[in-house]
């Protein structure tokens, strides 16, 4: 689930461990005053206009489309709840306005179904208006919808209030049905303020979060397996992170990468017996297709939870694919979601980043595990591991690192601090791979803690070939083993089909000449930045000489 958003430090001169030492803030707390948020455009009801305001839209749709607010809430008797659903209702169907003259439906407008009471377009200004300031809209008097003959307002009222005679069947009926109408509006308000409340949580930053920042600051229970954290906080920061998933570019990618999708849907469709009746949370759900692998490998019911606005795509997709009632999505950050159910029976969720464990989404799963997962259920993926290998691939390394001695005739050689301690992603061909593999890190999904995704490794490698060794790859394994009948897995790695997380390199700012069966003795440390807690801050030491990169 990892984006290629790599940023330059603005500061090239070296690092050291002071550089994540976050600063006081002196208690300062003007710093947590959220921006004045940009008043969003107005898009017409009926072309694709836009406007500064909801008042210009309506000002705009009474003298090009001849349609008057103010005379339809009038006519078809508008409360909040049914001015929201009849804009909904226009967002989804684009209808003409010929349909809010037709006299004979006021008693049940097309838009009459609570399914209107969601919003089709999220955010819109328009389901933002208040009727109740109908009447200091500039508008021209009321007209019919239909014509541009001008109506009395008087003739309307007149109209709407004649009197009507009815049988005692009828007039038991429509009490019942006013009986039932008072009900539904209950719902429909309790509807709307959960509607509203989402809405407001799209725009706000999440200030409190219950993962940890660092080892430091995390405590594990082993008897109950709950992750504690001391009182930290995160920061807007986070919010590109979940608008990038919100794009649908990303997920394109994802999907397309044939290694990963096809690795998920053939673990779940090859052990359906592992997913038959049982209770099943996607954690970061996306485009919801492995909630709907699930499904179809026969799970009772899946809960899709996901932050980015993509969320509203997957349930149009759910929808599509006839299985909205067996998945119900849940918008919001997975720490601060309450399921409707207790616990879970499973886990899936593709959490991975470049490197395995850039973005740090694999605390999210992990905190899942410990509040949502029964104590005899599974985390799919449930195992995976980190290695590296060296590189002899003076190409590479020429494009990124000597190309600085010479720019157009003039030395840059302070460039290539910053550019070595920038790690990179990257296709590597694997006859560029000029040692064996080390794992330096396995990781089991399903017993892990918070702090075990921090940690320092030694590692050997032996050269296979004679030639400088010019950098380091990193790349990860993922397996599906637990419970299953016919286990399925996946590399990253250099020999492997190339996949969206490619490989992680670590360049060297000058090569280490090697002969073949060379042996390199080297520790690598892996933590998150304090200023950063998605990104990771990794240090290698190698031959002697200590390098240190920053993923971002």
């Amino acid at each position: 689930m990892a984006t290629e958003s790599y940023r330059q430090e603005d500061d090239c001169g070296d690092f050291n461990d002071d550089d994540d030492i976050d600063v006081d803030d002196d208690g300062d707390d003007d710093a947590w005053i959220e921006d004045e948020q940009e008043e969003i455009p107005s898009v017409c009801l009926f072309c694709r206009s836009t406007f500064m305001n909801t008042d210009e839209v309506f000002i705009h749709c009474s003298k090009e489309h001849n349609f008057n607010i103010k005379y339809v809430c009038t006519m078809w008797k508008l409360d909040c709840f049914g001015y929201i659903k009849m804009i909904n209702y226009i967002r989804k169907h684009n209808p003409s306005t010929d349909v809010f003259k037709d006299e004979d439906n006021i008693s049940n407008p097309p838009w009459n179904s609570d399914d209107y009471m969601y919003p089709i377009v999220p955010e819109d200004p328009m389901l933002q208006f208040d009727i109740d300031d109908i009447e200091s809209l500039k508008l021209a008097d009321i007209t019919d919808c239909s014509t541009d003959s001008t109506v009395n307002h008087s003739i309307v009222e007149d109209k709407l209030n004649q009197s009507v005679t009815m049988t005692t069947k009828q007039y038991e009926s429509l009490l019942n049905k006013l009986k039932e109408s008072d009900e539904r509006s209950k719902q429909l308000e309790e509807n709307l303020q959960r509607v509203l409340e989402d809405m407001e949580n799209m725009k706000s930053v999440t200030r409190n979060v219950m993962l940890s920042q660092a080892s430091s600051n995390v405590t594990s229970n082993d008897d109950n397996n709950i992750i504690h954290t001391d009182n930290t906080c995160i920061d807007d920061s986070d919010d590109p992170y979940f608008s990038s998933y919100g794009h649908f570019g990303i997920h394109e990618e994802m999907l397309k990468d044939k290694v990963r999708t096809e690795s998920y849907q053939d673990f779940m469709y090859k052990n359906t017996e592992v997913f038959k009746d049982k209770i099943v949370l996607d954690v970061g759900c996306g485009t919801g297709i492995l909630s709907m692998f699930a499904v179809k490998s026969g799970a009772k019911h899946v809960y899709a939870v996901d932050m980015a606005d993509i969320i509203y795509q997957a349930i149009d997709i759910a929808r599509e694919n006839n299985l909205s009632d067996n998945i119900t999505f849940i918008k919001g950050r997975l720490e601060d979601i309450k399921l409707p159910v207790d616990k879970v029976d499973i886990i899936i969720s593709e959490w991975m980043g470049y490197f395995l464990l850039f973005e740090s989404m694999l605390d999210s799963v992990l905190y899942a595990r410990a509040k949502f997962l029964k104590p005899d259920g599974v985390v799919y993926p449930d195992r995976c591991n980190i290695s590296i290998c060296a590189i002899n691939d003076l190409t590479l390394y020429n494009k990124h690192v000597k190309y600085w001695e010479n720019v157009y005739g003039f030395k840059m050689n302070c460039m290539k601090t910053c550019v070595v301690r920038e790690a990179s992603v990257e296709v590597i061909d694997k006859n560029v791979v000029a040692s064996s593999v080390s794992v330096i890190k396995e990781i089991d999904v399903c017993e892990c803690h918070i702090d075990d995704l921090q940690f320092t490794s030694d590692f050997t490698l032996t050269t296979t070939t004679t030639g400088p060794i010019t950098a380091l790859v990193g790349y990860f394994d993922i397996f599906f083993d637990k419970y299953s009948t016919q286990k399925v897995s996946f590399s990253t790695g250099p020999d492997s089909i190339p996949t969206h997380w490619k490989q992680t390199v670590f360049l060297l700012d000058k090569p280490i000449d090697c002969q073949e069966g060379t042996v390199l003795k080297g520790k690598l440390s892996c933590r998150k930045n304090r200023k950063d807690t998605r990104s990771l801050i990794i240090k290698i030491t190698l031959d002697n000489q200590s390098y240190t990169y920053h993923m971002e």
